[in-house]
């Protein structure tokens, strides 16, 4: 009797001291941001992708005697090529060679259209103009464009920017890719935003790259700076936690000229803490010389760092058509978390 009760003490023991463990565990293992120190970002950067496939972009002709081939045979604009007659294809070059060396009999391309894979046959036509065999289809390997840095991380060199992934135009999905470079840039203008028409920064790729891509994602671009990037001029600051961002004054970083990345006062408000990735509050840039310059948020200018009380709260995302001065921004622990583990 007396062993039978020790050995119940015993188990009701376990299952207390197992029941306290749960949530200690669950507390330890969520990511805590508030001692993480970042360089603040603000500078723009090129970011040049090479794709899984080719995207289909347009076709010659869609009706007529020289209509496009693959058109008819039910390839789309956004379809991404994958395979010709089962080889590989990974740049317009294998693309160019297969098709022309088909000699004008049917070939069968496999396409990526919805995260599903079809084929079509396809039927090239032959040119008189080169002497080659053509399907009528524009088709491109990479993407490129700019953008801005949020964050770069003292130690290991990751850093994070746009805050949103770089998209295919055709469907706005973001691009897989094989191969991302990050590229040096130089801002040489701005095209101001009005309403009904986004605005950009202009600016040209230089030849050296700064780093490579690693990321493509919903949250942003990630990736790792080459150890050559000087980084003594940038600013370390604490990560704010996104159950501490509120509405109010705060103040945004961006690149508009060879001056380098300057603070512009913006208002945060609509702060939406349901969990989605992002567009997790919106901005309205409040600073004149802003206005002056660009009239508000440009292309370009996704990824731009949001400090509020002195803390990265986040970063610029989306910029909104019908008021240039209004946009969205998505919490910074959204785009650490999404990184985590490059």
């Amino acid at each position: 009797m007396i062993f039978k009760k020790a050995l119940l003490c015993l188990l009701m023991t376990l299952l207390l001291v197992s029941m306290l463990c749960v949530p200690s565990f669950a507390v330890e293992s969520k990511q805590n941001y508030n001692d993480t120190e970042l360089y603040l970002g603000g500078m723009p950067f090129g970011a040049k992708i090479t794709s899984n496939g080719l995207t289909v972009v347009k076709f010659s002709e869609t009706q007529g005697k020289n209509a496009s081939s693959a058109y008819q045979a039910g390839i789309r604009e956004g379809d991404i090529i994958t395979k010709i007659n089962g080889n590989n294809i990974i740049s317009i070059e294998d693309f160019v060679r297969n098709i022309d060396k088909s000699g004008g009999k049917e070939i069968t391309i496999t396409v990526i259209r919805k995260n599903q894979e079809l084929k079509f046959n396809v039927t090239p036509k032959y040119s008189p103009d080169d002497g080659k065999y053509k399907t009528g289809v524009w088709v491109k390997d990479s993407t490129s464009g700019i953008g801005t840095i949020t964050y770069i991380h003292p130690e290991t060199g990751e850093f994070g920017g746009l805050g949103h992934g770089i998209c295919d135009s055709s469907t706005g999905k973001t691009v897989p890719f094989t191969k991302g470079v990050v590229m040096d840039v130089t801002i040489n203008g701005v095209v101001k935003g009005q309403i009904g028409t986004a605005g950009e920064l202009k600016g040209c790729f230089n030849s050296n790259r700064i780093g490579k891509i690693i990321k493509n994602t919903d949250c942003g671009v990630f990736g790792i700076l080459s150890a050559g990037v000087d980084m003594s001029a940038s600013t370390l600051v604490k990560v704010c936690p996104k159950d501490r961002v509120c509405e109010g004054e705060a103040y945004m970083v961006c690149t508009l000229d060879e001056s380098g990345p300057q603070k512009y006062r913006i208002e945060i408000t609509n702060i939406d803490h349901s969990g989605a990735k992002t567009k997790n509050f919106r901005i309205k840039v409040t600073d004149p010389k802003l206005i002056e310059k660009a009239g508000g948020i440009v292309q370009g200018m996704s990824g731009s760092p949001i400090i509020q009380n002195g803390k990265l709260v986040g970063a610029v995302t989306h910029v909104l058509i019908n008021d240039p001065t209004s946009g969205y921004g998505i919490f910074i622990e959204n785009m650490l978390s999404t990184a985590k583990g490059l």
